[in-house]
């Protein structure tokens, strides 16, 4: 007769049984930030290809320390905001967009962290905040705007309306086969 469930398993080492010790004192090694994707410069025109805003074409800034992408629409050309993209969500495309009077070193990672909750009982805070809806500060709003000033004054009208559009594709436009 067979058993009926799963047979016990004895797994049996001989020889020293060691284990591993780790190494206590070393430094964690800093990840460098990873290499741009090939034809990746400031004031490049990328296509997003995940998150809210796929499809839609955006400007990059630069990279940020994390390895990640700083774009912006600009936000009154197609409603793209200041974000970070992963480089491996967006297509690069040809054209370029003139980046001159526009500073935007003040913005990176730190920018974008969220701010700390402050700990309450948890009954009532987890239905309670909920309703709560978080609006951008003045500040965020204010460097936006001044952002995509300088962004949008180097755009001529095809441009503009480049940024405007939505990417997508149709019956027979096969990816590897279009042009960027």
């Amino acid at each position: 007769m067979g058993k009926a469930g799963q047979a016990r398993q004895v797994f049996r080492s001989y020889g020293k049984n060691s284990k591993v010790k780790k190494v206590t004192g070393t430094e964690k090694s800093v990840p460098k930030t990873c290499k741009l994707k090939k034809g990746l410069v400031p004031g490049s025109v990328l296509i997003l290809l995940a998150g809210r805003f796929r499809g839609r074409r955006a400007v990059f800034l630069k990279q940020l320390a994390s390895g990640l992408l700083l774009v912006t629409g600009p936000y009154a050309v197609n409603g793209v905001p200041l974000r970070r993209v992963n480089q491996r969500m967006c297509i690069g495309t040809s054209t370029k967009v003139d980046l001159k009077g526009a500073s935007f070193g003040s913005v990176d990672d730190a920018y974008f962290a969220r701010e700390k909750k402050a700990a309450g009982k948890k009954g009532e805070a987890m239905f309670a905040a909920g309703a709560e809806k978080k609006e951008m500060s003045a500040e965020k709003k204010a460097g936006q705007k001044t952002l995509d000033e300088a962004v949008a004054k180097g755009l001529s009208a095809d441009v503009r309306s480049y940024l405007k559009a939505r990417f997508s594709l149709s019956s027979k436009m096969y990816p590897h086969e279009l042009r960027f």
